[in-house]
């Protein structure tokens, strides 16, 4: 990679230059503007997938395991040049890549206590979560919002309902982690431990984006997030996508979202099809001793407009 380094690194303007330094020595937490290179140009590595790997994942092996973020300060470039900041980009994760459980597995032991998984009855929980909200759902267009995020602690909700109007919000734990959804402004007269050191594994967070589709999430922290969505279509009966750090995911999808008016009535409340769960740091599901997400010390409830 060293004389591919050298070829585009020579190509590159030294405004250009410097923004990729600040991104590279910030890893990403300070926004920074793009760094163009020209498109096509024969090179043995494009642009893009060289910079991600020499500053992000050197295992990284073909273009199409990239997507260009949304939002960019310069846009999407003008056909002749393309964004090659490594911070602009993510890694896809998908779905059916995710290790399904154990074939037959029906629980699992934990301290020398065997603990059933979802699937049995004698774990059904009260509802936790209000029932659809359609009121939400009919009036956010003429209100401008697509989304309201609704931050849990366990069981309680905490804070008011946060609305959603431009195309992408970044949801993080402390100022100064950029403009959005802070957590940490979130009053709560008491938080366990396990509350506090979830909190201090959010950091940087994640971005939410709605475009052509349906909604991604990027996980921008340095911990994983778990997502729950009714559109994923998870294999084995997983309850969660785990989405690492760096990566993105299409967590919501407009078409699919029809036959899926039953999602969360497997022991843990009505949940609105229209609507994504997301934990921070820990997972949940037949794999993890939380069988629900209300088990999960940090999460997020993104409740999404219904389309007209």
């Amino acid at each position: 990679l060293k004389v591919a380094a050298h070829t585009l690194f020579k190509k590159l303007k030294d405004e250009e230059l410097e923004v990729l330094l600040q991104a590279v020595q910030s890893r990403g937490a300070c926004e920074s503007g793009c760094v163009w290179a020209p498109r096509g140009a024969k090179q043995a590595v494009p642009p893009q997938l060289l910079l991600c790997r020499l500053y992000r994942w050197p295992d990284l092996r073909q273009p199409h395991e990239l997507r260009t973020l949304c939002c960019l300060p310069g846009g999407r470039g003008d056909g002749a040049t393309l964004c090659c900041n490594p911070h602009h980009l993510s890694r896809l994760a998908v779905p059916g890549e995710s290790r399904p459980p154990p074939q037959g597995l029906r629980g699992f032991w934990r301290k020398g206590v065997s603990i059933l998984t979802s699937s049995s009855p004698c774990l059904a929980l009260p509802p936790l979560l209000s029932p659809p909200d359609t009121s939400l759902s009919q009036s956010t267009a003429k209100d401008g919002y697509w989304c309201k995020l609704a931050y849990w602690e366990h069981r309680t909700r905490v804070g008011r309902l946060y609305a959603v109007h431009e195309e992408s919000v970044n949801i993080f734990g402390e100022l100064p982690r950029g403009n959005g959804f802070c957590l940490g402004q979130l009053p709560a007269a008491h938080r366990s431990r396990a509350v506090r050191r979830a909190r201090g594994k959010i950091g940087r967070g994640l971005q939410l984006s709605r475009e052509p589709g349906g909604v991604w999430a990027y996980n921008r922290s340095e911990h994983p997030i778990f997502v729950s969505s009714p559109t994923l279509g998870l294999p084995g009966g997983l309850a969660a996508l785990k989405v690492l750090p760096g990566y993105s995911a299409k967590v919501f999808d407009y078409e699919r979202v029809g036959g899926s008016e039953r999602w969360g009535l497997r022991g843990d409340g009505p949940c609105d099809p229209h609507s994504v769960r997301i934990s921070f740091a820990k997972g949940w599901g037949p794999c993890y001793s939380r069988q629900f997400i209300t088990s999960c010390p940090c999460w997020l409830e993104v409740l999404l407009t219904r389309p007209r």
